[in-house]
């Protein structure tokens, strides 16, 4: 739903549901609502259609939340590997 949203920039309920024929219409009108509730898209009626629209930020906010906690970890496994290494005797024969 979230890749249609962004290719379509606006999409009505109707048009949404088309795209997933195995899943019912209450079930797409439950996720709608799902991700309206949480930000992830926003709505708007034009006469009797409720139509669609991707909200990114919500989602900018949680990739880069998660970028930050790998990248932390990334920097503390870097740190950790440096210190075994400057910690190290190096092998006797030479060998790397």
């Amino acid at each position: 739903m979230l890749d249609l949203l962004r290719e379509r920039e606006v999409a009505a309920a109707g048009e949404i549901a088309a795209h997933f024929r195995r899943v019912s219409r209450p079930a797409i009108s439950r996720h709608l609502r799902v991700l309206r509730e949480c930000g992830v898209v926003t709505t708007h009626r034009r006469g009797k259609t409720q139509n669609y629209a991707l909200n990114p930020e919500p989602l900018l906010e949680v990739r880069e939340g998660w970028l930050r906690t790998f990248a932390k970890m990334h920097t503390d496994s870097l740190s950790r590997l440096r210190r075994i290494a400057e910690s190290a005797d190096p092998p006797a024969d030479g060998a790397v």
